[in-house]
């Protein structure tokens, strides 16, 4: 029970600090271009590659930050309903570049996160 009560905290956490965050960071851009949720996931990408490869790190820890936190706090079904949106509104340059710059700098910040995590 323990284990569940450490992801639920972390997800309440997690999805608490990406509704604030991404909407704060949207707020600052007067763009149809989804910065909030573009940076809220590549921040989660880095800190999600940090921890796992954290062997100092206790199971708890990798429950409450990298399950719980980090997984509500990134958000693959809103990127991807955001990605639809700008195919719908023809912005399908907008959306690719989403798409693909999405993608590879979150795997990059994911490798980066685990290199610095087993410094």
């Amino acid at each position: 029970m323990k284990l569940y009560l450490l992801v639920a905290l972390g997800g309440f956490l997690g999805a608490i600090c990406r509704y604030s965050l991404s909407g704060f960071i949207q707020s600052k851009h007067n763009s149809s271009f989804p910065f909030g949720t573009f940076i809220v996931n590549l921040i989660g990408s880095f800190v999600l590659g940090f921890l796992f490869v954290r062997h100092i790190c206790q199971p708890e820890i990798i429950l409450l930050f990298g399950v719980g936190f980090t997984g509500a706090y990134t958000t693959f079904s809103t990127f991807q309903l955001e990605s639809v949106e700008l195919i719908r509104k023809k912005k399908l340059i907008m959306a690719l570049s989403y798409i693909n710059v999405s993608v590879v700098l979150g795997v990059f910040l994911a490798y980066l996160g685990s290199w610095v995590g087993s410094s």
